[in-house]
């Protein structure tokens, strides 16, 4: 068994209650890594094609990777996947904080969950024990009500919780899956498919934390390395000073903020929500998740509406900023600071949250909804109207139930409000603009599991405003010349797939992208696989076999989606992003090009191995050593 493995992944049957231990092979270990292509394999070998996703036979799996426990930033990470009820493809989604290491802890590297429960129940992992406990005493409890009675129960604050939250138990279709009441696997619904197998909660505890390393002291050279260098870089340091908060004023003066629904890209009201003003007013403190030394996570205090803002729901990041803020035209970040509390105690995604309620908002103001269809005034800029129906979507009440499908199953329940959708595959897009990021456009459309910020690195990294540690990073990826600002030929198309490859692998070595990644990170390509190695003793690891294992990842999420129907037509942007932004700024009057994506889409489908409708070759497959999903 390579280092860095627990070497045990727990099969649960919810309906049988039977749960089984494997012992996978060292060769399925390094094929897949861990994961994201993990998760993927049980998916595709034991998910039938059609299935409900809210029904018993989807499976949800936890995976980790030998890199998760390490003594070094970047790796408490895990990755959760299961058939999305909100795309109908695959769902994918990461989460960090302490969970994931004390998961490796407790001695397992991963989770695959099958059926259904008759009634709630937890599953407790310690020191290499498992069992179900009854969760009805825990049903219908918000995320830290659940944390405190399980402390209580088991006589033990260390333990770890990972849960569905309320929103999931009543299967909102933008729930998330909850770390810490603050920590989110957002994105894709898989709060929802936790909640219908009636699994409220995960629980891990592991009382030795010591990682079997292949060469400790490469390792520890490394940490120290990082860890020295995080003033010396720009980027990361704002990270540690701000938290992702602090790109709502870079992007805002990039015109790359969407604001009002994405109809404009710069906020008269930026700069009260962003991470500057927070550190000055509500910031209590700075988190981190296990062993990172870059603390970028908010803890906020603070008041909206006569009600408290408490430090144990952590604090908004930018996407969360920018979704119930600028989407929204609201500009008080007491409010979506509450907004973020909301979405923390009930278990619901920000982006699609938020999102969502800024589609209302437009539908509102376009006079396709009225505020007694809502029940609420809620309009841009609106935010007590705003705070209330996110209340109203984690409790699914009233018009909340509606929204609480992500808006675009509520354009279709409505009939009305299509054009102003920025949904992707049925999820919806989050705070970065393709109209001025263009390979991130092409991201978002091809992304198996709809638009993804964090799928690809952006485009700035290799235009012209490019610095040399960029370039030379990129360089080791084949990644040579700066190109054009706002293009989207050739040189940008294999930009982003090569570094979709990468980020793919961070997905399956659970490594967090704001240490490890292609370009501005801490870690750069050569440093991820340096850490590779003085984990598992892989010493023949290379940059190449980095970016096959990222490529397979891909691979197996296309696949996944074909089996399900979905081809070249599904990876398509909303009608939005094709009309030009309004407002003010350097992207006022920006569009994409239905033609430019197209073109775009048949130079990438060539690259990752796909025919002309988006599907993956039998002869790519092979290459991949996926031949048994052919």
């Amino acid at each position: 068994m390579p280092n860095g493995y627990a070497g045990r992944i727990l099969h649960v049957d919810l309906t049988l209650r039977i749960l089984t231990v494997e012992q996978p092979e060292p060769g399925f270990y390094r094929k897949y890594m861990g994961g994201s292509a993990m998760g993927l394999y049980y998916l595709l070998r034991d998910v039938p094609a059609g299935i409900d996703p809210l029904g018993p036979d989807n499976v949800l799996t936890f995976m980790l990777s030998p890199l998760t426990g390490a003594p070094i930033s970047g790796q408490s990470r895990m990755t959760i996947n299961a058939r999305s009820p909100l795309t109908h493809g695959v769902g994918d989604s990461q989460a960090g904080g302490f969970f994931p290491a004390e998961m490796k802890a407790a001695g397992f590297d991963g989770l695959v969950i099958r059926g259904q429960a008759s009634r709630p129940v937890y599953l407790y992992l310690h020191d290499g024990a498992y069992e179900l406990r009854d969760a009805a005493h825990l049903w219908g409890k918000t995320t830290s009500e659940v944390d405190d009675l399980v402390k209580q129960e088991l006589n033990d604050d260390k333990v770890e919780i990972t849960q569905c939250g309320i929103a999931g138990e009543r299967m909102a279709r933008v729930a998330a899956i909850m770390n810490m009441a603050n920590r989110a696997a957002g994105r894709t619904g898989l709060g929802a498919v936790m909640g219908s197998k009636k699994l409220k909660a995960i629980v891990v505890r592991g009382t030795n934390k010591k990682l079997e390393l292949a060469d400790g002291a490469a390792l520890s050279v490394l940490a120290r390395r990082g860890a020295g260098e995080i003033k010396d870089n720009a980027d990361v340091n704002g990270l540690a000073l701000y938290g992702t908060a602090g790109v709502v004023m870079p992007q805002n003066a990039m015109g790359t903020l969407p604001t009002r629904n994405y109809s404009e890209g710069t906020f008269e009201g930026a700069e009260p929500i962003s991470g500057e003003v927070m550190a000055e007013t509500v910031l209590k403190e700075r988190d981190t998740c296990y062993a990172c030394a870059v603390r970028c996570k908010r803890v906020v205090e603070t008041e909206f509406m006569s009600q408290k803002v408490l430090p144990k729901y952590g604090g908004a990041e930018y996407e969360t900023l920018a979704t119930f803020g600028s989407y929204c035209g609201i500009d008080d970040l007491q409010a979506v600071s509450l907004a973020n509390q909301i979405c923390n105690e009930y278990g619901l995604d920000t982006i699609g949250t938020g999102a969502t309620i800024a589609w209302a908002m437009e539908c509102l103001q376009e006079g396709l909804l009225t505020e007694d269809e809502i029940g609420l005034p809620l309009r841009y800029g609106n935010a007590e109207a705003m705070v209330r129906m996110t209340e109203m979507i984690a409790r699914r009440e009233g018009f909340g139930a509606i929204l609480g499908e992500g808006s675009e199953r509520a354009a279709r329940r409505l009939e009305k409000g299509e054009e102003y959708l920025i949904t992707v595959k049925g999820a919806e897009a989050p705070a970065h603009m393709p109209q001025a990021k263009r390979s991130l456009a092409l991201i978002y459309a091809v992304n198996a599991f709809g638009a993804d910020h964090q799928s690809s690195e952006h485009d700035p990294m290799v235009e012209s405003g490019a610095t040399d540690q960029y370039m030379e990073r990129l360089g080791l990826l084949g990644i040579k010349e700066r190109l054009e600002d706002r293009s989207l030929g050739r040189g940008k198309v294999e930009f982003a797939y090569t570094t979709q490859k990468m980020y793919s692998f961070l997905d399956s070595g659970n490594l967090c992208q704001f240490v490890f990644g292609p370009a501005w990170n801490l870690y750069g390509p050569a440093e991820t696989v340096e850490a590779v190695r003085a984990i598992t003793g892989w010493t023949d690891f290379t940059l190449e076999e980095m970016q096959t294992i990222g490529d397979r990842r891909l691979a197996m999420l296309r696949v996944f989606n074909q089996r399900e129907g979905l081809g070249r037509n599904d990876d398509r942007l909303p009608k939005k992003f094709f009309k030009a932004l309004g407002g003010k700024g350097p992207t006022a009057g920006v569009a994409l090009d239905e033609a430019d994506i197209e073109s775009a889409k048949d130079m990438y489908y060539e690259l990752a191995g796909c025919d002309v409708d988006g599907r993956v070759t039998p002869e790519r497959l092979a290459a991949l050593d996926l031949a048994w999903l052919i």
